[in-house]
């Protein structure tokens, strides 16, 4: 339906026109129905010779004009009252939209227009609608001269920049969440590569499951595995310590009473060699919790001694079974990066600032690959360094900016309490809650928000939400948006590839995006995928190097092989010299037995003087 200009109550800047030769009436519909969250438009599907226009469509923007603003106003719904189409004649609509805003022009002439959330003055019945200048739509996504950055276009027109304020969205943490294979993970490569652009002093410790961000960062990332992690266990807690030892199962009280009393032993034993077991007991006092230094050998020590003693009797079987968990934990392959150091020293500096990148040299990015790690390993791993970088963020006063950037974050905190790793959730908790203030960021980034803990995701400001089919999971996301933007959600179950509805702190208003388009060869997990597709020669299965990944069992050295007795494969039992092959025995004339390079007559003799 087109009505003159001169029906309307005059704007105050005349529309824009996407062509020159455009007939200068912009008006599409009017307003017959409106309530205090939604209006109702009717208009026509054609024009007056019987050729759809198609200028209504669910997801576009409109504008309300009511002379000094206009109502901008997001369509979510468009129908026929009588559900039938007629080819004689124009075909009346009703254009359901959702009020989010109003715009109005700046005081000064040639001034930008300014948008503000909230609506003070609703559409009247009749109130002419019509498609919104570009001008109006650059206005409702302006972020007020924040510190911002560009991470793609928004959907509805890809002419216009989608930018987020950087530093609300890191400082009030965020999240990202959608179904497998929306792009979720190259949305995060493409996000930090921009947060170190924007913020130089960041560092960023990546918890990465699937071992696939450090090749899409490869000139900003240090990779750290199970092979290279270096975190000696007295670095841990003695809750993290216990998880280590019971392997993931039920502590024993017993147990771990004993562990708190004998730890501060140990650590004092080696701090203060000559001191005996005796604890001083003030400011400089040893907890089991206190990241000193200590032996496991002084720690199994402390156990025999008081199994040794007349008074421990009953508490002789607790002791000896804490003292096999620790024999058994210390000799296990798996934990290599806890207790492969055979020199004990204090090397906390160079943990934390090869870790934590303090100084980064150019790689501030850190990528802690899990993969293949048991989930008790990953567990304890994942609250040392959460509970590191809170510590660490809150010591330095503000100076050491982190980020902790948790994928697939429903493995560390479930929303059922019973699951998980306590520890983990209360550091990463801590994080969520006190961050902020001290300069330690979260990111998360999952794509089961329904099972991960609300607590954590109650505190992330700023959603970048990816297509989610998931009805529980659309459930959580919609309680988090508020309430004048809930029919944006609508498109969660049908949003394509790479697109988003960002909203929260970091963008002026809800924002329906499409992420810029990364280059193929930094593209998380590619690397990987073209090595194994390079690999694969015919039908042919490696098993044994399966089987070696499986056992993480290093190969004996030939150091270790030293007292082995050969077998020859061709003999069986029974056999003379079934244990040593046949060998000729080398007869000397001087006396002098090759095999264990001395003279038998002498060894052991003084020289006789002839």
């Amino acid at each position: 339906m087109y009505v003159e200009r001169e029906a309307s109550a005059g704007e105050p800047t005349s529309q824009e026109r996407r062509d020159a030769e455009q007939n200068d009436r912009r008006i599409l519909g009017n307003v017959v129905q409106c309530d205090g969250a939604r209006a109702t438009i009717s208009a026509y599907a054609d024009d007056a010779d019987g050729a759809v226009t198609g200028l209504w469509t669910v997801g576009k923007m409109i504008s309300i004009n009511l002379g000094s603003t206009r109502t901008v106003g997001l369509v979510y719904g468009i129908g026929k009252s009588d559900r039938a189409w007629s080819n004689e004649g124009q075909n009346a609509i009703e254009v359901s939209i959702e009020l989010i805003g109003e715009v109005r022009d700046g005081a000064e002439p040639g001034a930008k227009p300014v948008f503000d959330r909230g609506i003070t003055t609703y559409p009247h019945i009749g109130a002419v609608a019509h498609r919104i200048r570009t001008r109006d739509l650059q206005a409702v996504y302006d972020l007020a001269g924040r510190h911002s950055i560009t991470i793609g276009t928004l959907a509805q027109d890809e002419t216009i920049a989608a930018n987020i304020a950087i530093d609300d969205t890191l400082a009030r943490h965020f999240a990202i969440v959608g179904t497998t294979g929306v792009g979720k993970s190259t949305a995060v490569s493409l996000l930090l590569r921009k947060s170190i652009a924007a913020r130089p002093d960041l560092r960023i410790l990546i918890l990465d499951p699937h071992n696939e961000f450090a090749a899409s960062l490869p000139e900003y990332c240090v990779r750290v595995d199970s092979k290279t992690l270096d975190l000696p266990f007295w670095m841990f807690t003695l809750e993290e310590f216990a998880e280590v030892l019971f392997r993931g199962r039920e502590t024993e009280p017993e147990e771990i009473d004993a562990l708190r009393d004998l730890i501060p032993a140990a650590k004092n034993l080696y701090r203060n060699p000559n001191s005996g077991t005796y604890l001083r007991r003030g400011s400089d006092a040893l907890t089991a919790d206190t990241p000193v230094p200590y032996r496991i050998a002084d720690l199994l020590k402390q156990i025999d001694e008081r199994m040794g003693m007349l008074d421990s009797k009953t508490d002789r079987p607790t002791l000896r079974s804490l003292k096999t968990r620790i024999e058994s934990a210390a000799a296990d392959p798996r934990y290599r990066f806890m207790f492969n150091s055979r020199l004990i020293e204090d090397t906390i500096h160079e943990t934390i600032g090869n870790i934590f990148r303090v100084p980064h040299h150019g790689r501030p990015v850190t990528c802690f690959e899990m993969a293949g790690m048991p989930s008790e390993v990953v567990n304890s791993v994942c609250s040392v360094l959460a509970r590191l970088a809170f510590d660490l963020a809150l010591w330095s006063e503000g100076k050491l900016q982190l980020l902790f950037l948790c994928e697939e974050a429903h493995r560390y905190m479930p929303a059922d309490p019973r699951l998980g790793f306590a520890p983990t959730r209360h550091a990463l908790s801590r994080i969520a809650k006190e961050g902020r203030k001290y300069g330690c960021y979260l990111g998360v980034v999952t794509q089961r928000p329904g099972e991960l803990d609300p607590t954590i995701l109650s505190q992330c400001s700023t959603f970048f939400a990816m297509r989610l089919a998931n009805e529980q999971d659309q459930a959580i996301i919609r309680s988090a948006i508020a309430d004048s933007s809930a029919s944006t959600l609508a498109f969660l179950s049908s949003m394509g590839q790479r697109e988003a509805i960002a909203f929260g702190e970091g963008v002026a208003t809800t924002m329906r995006l499409k992420f810029e388009k990364l280059p193929s060869h930094l593209l998380p997990g590619t690397a990987k995928r073209e090595e194994a597709a390079s690999s694969k020669t015919g039908d042919d299965v490696d098993l044994v190097a399966i089987v070696e990944r499986l056992r993480n069992v290093p190969k004996p050295t030939q150091q270790a092989m030293a007292f082995a007795e050969v077998v020859d494969s061709g003999r069986q039992a029974g056999d003379p010299d079934y244990r040593k092959p046949p060998a000729t025995r080398v007869e000397s004339d001087n006396d002098f037995d090759m095999r264990y390079g001395l003279k038998p007559a002498t060894f052991g003799l003084r020289p006789q003087n002839d």
